[in-house]
């Protein structure tokens, strides 16, 4: 049978057309028509939703006031004339304010520009040597290849240099070689502008290298009395994802929050003493400046000044400073009796321990030995025959933590090769100032930075390294010597507001009877010994007492280094007598507290 066409109506297209055109438009007409309704009950709605959320929010012991404040409004709407007219107006100019349609926020132009794509295609083309091999199938870094298959993430800064970076690298490029890791990084370094500094940070796992452009360190913060605990000490100021910590800082007129480099010292440190190298220039001196104005409230301070300077003047005479040595006798002296000051130290701590007893006071007070340029106190022990001065500080290094004694070794970079075995041994903190290039950063602190040097370095910047942490960019908060006449007045005046009140000057009397106590020989300036020392707990010595400064007293047969060196100490409690110290004979700089002795 011959198959029956299907009706005209089912064939016909037009029909169907027609009728679609017209719901459309009949549909697009009351859209337009019904449109200010629309709005406003999408207003009304909106409305409604954050009333309720509101309601939620307000606690419940509150409530009560509102329903009270809100029949209220309404009562007052009612009497007011024409008030609920009004008051609907208002809401419908809110809900139609409330629903209209928000424009939506413009996009961002998706990719780089056409100057940015040069840079990235720049950069790509220069890692083709570096990260492609023959015979790579499917070789990531190849020329004329796509920068976009091999840069993940990048960003630009005004300038339209790259600010951060992270490109992806093949899985056999030898990311653990030190060597290869360094080519990596000059490379980025020389294409993505030089004069910044720039932070690499390697993702072996991921195959991944994320580079980022370091902001400059703060040069404003002067000394100040930072926010710390006893036996911290403040170095410098670093980044803020180096450290989980930051510091309140006054810089100029304004107070702000900044991450700090912090050295822990005391008996449960680990890196218990300072090594600093740098540059002429650079700041070493600076910073020793700062860590000696930080300790001075918690302990005492011994500076020896190898350069012979006098950058350590303004700490002459200051109460808690034992003396200012810039002379190689008076060093000499002054290591000496530091090295039997810590042996007394060690020996009334471990008579205290075996006695079931706390430490005494004066052996938990702090002492602080700050040396500035050994080796050139080094080159004149040479030249006059005797043992270099660094020697006598073997003591102090070894057994400084469990004495509470902390010494502090400044010197320059290219004389790190006079430095003695006991300095390079026992100095697990140190730090690096001034320009230094990333081999002599790693032979000084043990482990290469993981940003590239700075193009301008201002004083005191530099890295630094607590143990076996992580390198950190350092930046010395300013401690200029206010006595000298290149220094600002701001500085000169954050530096003198810091030092302790001078000492309290002995009469002419108790001088010469402490000197004669002593067996100083002041004529030639080496100071004779002491004839025994009773290691009391106390620090007199054996002997009959002398009279000293404000009614204290000094036992006979030695002086106190504050009559010494024009200082006095902080006093300290007493402690008892039962605990005696045979260290023996000690130089004739063996020190007795004037403030601490006892008659």
């Amino acid at each position: 049978m011959a198959r029956r066409p299907l009706p005209r109506i089912l064939t016909d297209s037009a029909p169907i057309a027609r009728g679609r055109e017209f719901a459309r438009t009949a549909a697009d007409g009351a859209a337009d028509v019904f449109h200010p309704l629309i709005t406003i009950t999408r207003g009304l709605r909106r409305l409604i939703a954050a009333g309720r959320r509101r309601w939620s929010d307000t606690p419940k012991e509150r409530r009560g006031s509102l329903l009270f404040l809100a029949a209220g409004s309404v009562v007052a709407v009612a009497l007011v004339p024409y008030g609920p007219v009004l008051a609907l107006v208002t809401v419908m100019a809110a809900a139609a304010w409330a629903g209209r349609e928000q424009q939506p926020a413009e996009e961002p132009a998706a990719g780089p520009g056409e100057a940015e794509t040069g840079r990235l295609q720049a950069l790509y083309e220069a890692l083709v040597p570096y990260f492609a091999i023959e015979g790579d199938p499917s070789p990531l870094y190849a020329h004329d290849g796509d920068w976009e298959s091999a840069f993940t993430e990048y960003a630009f800064d005004e300038a339209g240099r790259p600010a951060s970076l992270t490109l992806r690298y093949p899985a056999y490029f030898t990311d653990g070689d030190a060597a290869s890791r360094a080519r990596i990084e000059q490379v980025l370094y020389a294409k993505s502008g030089r004069g910044r500094e720039y932070h690499f940070a390697w993702d072996e796992e991921s195959n991944q290298l994320t580079l980022t452009v370091l902001p400059p360190l703060p040069t404003d913060i002067a000394a100040q009395r930072f926010v710390t605990t006893h036996g911290e000490t403040v170095l410098g100021f670093t980044d803020a994802g180096a450290v989980q910590r930051t510091l309140p800082v006054e810089a100029g007129e304004e107070t702000r929050d900044v991450p700090p480099v912090v050295w822990r010292t005391g008996l449960r440190s680990t890196e218990p003493h300072l090594l600093v190298l740098g540059q002429p220039g650079a700041g070493t001196t600076t910073l020793l400046r700062s860590i000696a104005l930080q300790a001075l409230p918690y302990g005492d301070v011994l500076v020896i000044d190898g350069s012979g300077t006098g950058e350590y003047a303004c700490l002459a005479g200051r109460t808690g400073v034992m003396g200012v040595e810039s002379g190689l006798s008076g060093a000499m002296a002054t290591l000496e009796w530091a090295a039997h000051e810590t042996e007394r130290r060690l020996i009334t701590a471990n008579h205290a321990r075996q006695a079931g007893r706390q430490a005494p006071d004066d052996i938990r007070w702090p002492l602080w030995i700050i040396l500035d340029r050994p080796s050139a106190l080094a080159h004149l022990s040479a030249a006059e025959g005797r043992d270099d001065p660094q020697q006598l500080l073997h003591v102090p290094l070894r057994h400084g933590r469990a004495a509470y004694v902390t010494v502090v070794v400044a010197d320059q970079l290219d004389s790190a090769g006079l430095l003695s075995e006991p300095v390079l041994t026992h100095t697990r903190a140190r730090v690096v100032l001034g320009p230094a290039t990333p081999e002599d950063v790693q032979a000084v602190l043990g482990a290469p930075p993981h940003t590239t040097p700075a193009a301008d370095v201002p004083p005191g910047r530099g890295y630094a390294r607590l143990g076996s942490g992580p390198v950190l960019r350092l930046q010395v908060p300013a401690t200029p010597d206010p006595y000298d006449d290149a220094t600002s007045e701001a500085h000169r005046q954050a530096v003198l507001n810091l030092l302790p009140e001078p000492a309290a000057a002995m009469g002419e009397d108790a001088t010469e009877d402490l000197s004669a106590a002593a067996g100083l020989a002041r004529s030639d300036g080496t100071g004779g010994t002491d004839d025994a020392v009773a290691g009391g707990t106390d620090g007199a010595v054996a002997g009959g007492a002398v009279p000293g400064a404000e009614g204290g007293t000094v036992a006979g047969g030695a002086v106190g280094v504050d009559v010494l060196f024009g200082g006095v100490g902080p006093a300290a409690p007493s402690v008892p007598d039962e605990i005696t110290d045979p260290s023996g004979p000690a130089p004739a700089h063996r020190t007795v507290d004037v403030g601490r002795a006892e008659g």
